[in-house]
């Protein structure tokens, strides 16, 4: 099967819905740096507050995650997507209105940081399992590439477009902008045409927990999720053992400031973008399973270039800008791939249960990672903690390396199946 990259250019449905996630992504990304700010800036919140909130935030990740898959399969995904968008749009319109009639305080952030997480994992497992859908398989690959692009571009920008919103007005108003990005997302959902696949409406209603079990073992079943969850969840959590301590080192043991720090953190993002408008040409050229392999790799180890960082800035900072770049561009890649190649694998009745599964495994470790590498960091210091980061990313690759997925020429449906059921899978297609 030949991928032919831009045809999507010609889907106006998928047109509608990239316009509408694009503005939403920057809209996103300027109210996560801006979120923080309104409460330590505006309510002047304490360590421990700041903590909590970060806590409400990512609770619903492994709270709500599971139940959102299963009720997903069971409803139209499309209707749960506008009304996610636009719950989170009046949701992001509270802090303002609250902040100008003098009533916003750090326990109703809490709140409403808590229920948008909750929406953010509804319209996260919806549109993952709501793509295929609304482009054919042959087209996922570019539909997941156009998308990550936006997203790059979005992390570039959003940070710098919410600084200079805060500078220029108090932080609750700059949350005005993501409140209008959802808005005009949920309109432009609304325009769209596509008739999506009705639920199969069964007589006898399955328990939830039973549904959750299915989603799960179909996830641990499948060699081929089972091999990228296994990488994924490895690598958030080596990760965030890295991410616990790399400001610190990179501030106070380089001595790097914020200027050349968000200069040194922007090129993940520039990474991303090539990474993205590149990832198609790469499968076409080498098959999608090397691809997958390869840019693991180089994602996975550009980690251990950041305790290799030492001596004067002119030494230091470029190495730090190698690190982020390829470890962007590697991600990018992967990423774009490792979402097509499960959203091919995956029946239509089984992708909310599947990306809620998925997202549960891969997401979960990773506040554990946070607390490891915070006590690591205390006891043996910065580098070494940053070492120890490194190789384990390293290591999620051999969750891939020694799978079927390397193997992988093309994303067709019956040659992932007669792989799997060559190598004695037990998936259900």
């Amino acid at each position: 099967m030949k991928i032919k990259m831009g045809e999507l250019w010609k889907h106006a449905d998928f047109m509608k819905f990239w316009t509408g996630e694009t503005l939403a992504m920057f809209g996103s990304t300027i109210a996560a740096f801006v979120f923080p700010l309104v409460a330590a800036i505006t309510l002047s919140a304490t360590p421990m507050q700041m903590g909590l909130l970060n806590a409400a935030q990512f609770a619903p990740f492994l709270l709500v995650t599971l139940f959102a898959g299963v009720w997903i399969d069971r409803v139209r995904r499309k209707p749960l997507m506008i009304i996610a968008n636009l719950l989170r749009a009046f949701l992001y319109l509270s802090i303002p209105l609250s902040y100008y009639f003098g009533i916003l305080q750090i326990e109703g952030l809490y709140i409403i940081a808590f229920f948008i997480g909750t929406l953010t994992v509804l319209f996260d497992v919806s549109y993952q399992s709501f793509l295929p859908s609304l482009v054919t398989r042959d087209s996922l690959v570019e539909a997941n590439s156009k998308l990550e692009m936006s997203r790059s571009v979005a992390q570039i920008s959003g940070p710098g477009i919410g600084g200079g919103l805060v500078s220029l007005i108090a932080a609750p108003f700059a949350m005005l902008i993501h409140s209008i990005t959802l808005f005009i997302s949920a309109l432009l959902l609304i325009f769209i045409r596509s008739k999506e696949t009705a639920p199969i409406k069964h007589q006898k209603v399955t328990p939830i927990f039973t549904d959750i079990k299915k989603g799960l073992q179909f996830v641990l079943s499948n060699k081929y999720i089972r091999a990228i969850s296994g990488e994924a969840a490895t690598y958030n959590f080596f990760n965030q053992i890295t991410w616990a301590v790399v400001i610190l080192y990179i501030t106070r043991e380089l001595e790097i400031g914020p200027t050349l720090l968000g200069v040194i953190m922007a090129t993940s993002s520039i990474g991303a973008i090539i990474g993205s408008l590149i990832a198609n040409y790469l499968a076409q050229r080498f098959k999608i399973g090397r691809t997958i392999l390869w840019t693991m790799f180089i994602a996975c180890s550009s980690p251990l270039l950041i305790p290799i960082a030492t001596g004067p800035i002119y030494i230091s900072a470029p190495i730090l800008i190698i690190s982020f770049f390829f470890g962007g561009m590697g991600v990018v890649i992967s990423n774009i791939h490792v979402i097509s190649m499960r959203q091919t694998v995956t029946p239509d009745r089984m992708l909310g249960k599947m990306n809620a599964s998925y997202r549960f495994l891969v997401t979960g470790v990773a506040p554990l990672g946070a607390l490891l590498g915070g006590a690591l960091g205390t006891i043996i210091g910065l580098r070494l903690t940053l070492v120890v980061g490194g190789l384990g990313s390293i290591a999620a690759v051999l969750w891939v390396l020694f799978s079927p997925v390397p193997s992988v020429e093309t994303l067709n449906e019956e040659e992932l199946k007669n792989k799997e059921s060559l190598i004695g899978g037990k998936t259900t297609f």
